[in-house]
């Protein structure tokens, strides 16, 4: 519901999860509460998505298709306004951490041979995560593992090496 309107108030969302408002009240004593609450369940879920990843471990190309796979599996589960995560100070921790973790990959992927060597510093990084967004709101009718075909397809044709 938040994710077509930000603005929705908690007697909607009650409304809509068939509770009463007050009910919503006792577990979250704010909007704000309740927003920390799904902010930090889908870091959660996104911390996850990158251990399943095993970003440092797997073989590059076996490591991306998981992570992507799971990450339009988390947007679509989740699918907040994500600007609101980035003003968190706990969340833009959290958010940092996994964005060198996946710099750390994706500077993996080229020095392996996976992604061209001659692209600006962190266009990879920049671009990943907006064709992960892009699948996950442009590609309903793909099961997540189909859309991160795609993706994957997309990202390495565009930065694949030579």
């Amino acid at each position: 519901m938040l994710a077509v309107d930000p603005g929705a108030s908690i007697a909607a969302i009650a409304a809509e999860a068939g509770v009463d408002r007050r009910t919503v009240y006792r577990r979250f004593a704010s909007r704000e509460e309740l927003l920390a609450a799904i902010y930090e369940a889908r870091y959660d879920a996104v911390e996850r998505a990158v251990a399943h990843a095993r970003l440092r471990e797997a073989p590059v190309a076996v490591a991306l298709h998981r992570y992507v796979e799971e990450i339009i599996g988390v947007n679509r589960t989740w699918p907040v306004e994500l600007t609101r995560l980035r003003a968190d100070d706990v969340i833009r921790e959290r958010r940092d951490a996994l964005v060198r973790e996946v710099d750390d990959f994706l500077r993996r992927a080229t020095e392996e041979g996976l992604l061209r060597d001659d692209l600006p510093p962190g266009w990879a990084g920049s671009l990943l995560p907006q064709l992960m967004h892009l699948a996950s709101q442009q590609l309903p009718e793909l099961n997540a593992a189909q859309a991160a075909d795609t993706v994957v397809e997309t990202f390495l044709r565009g930065l694949g090496a030579r």
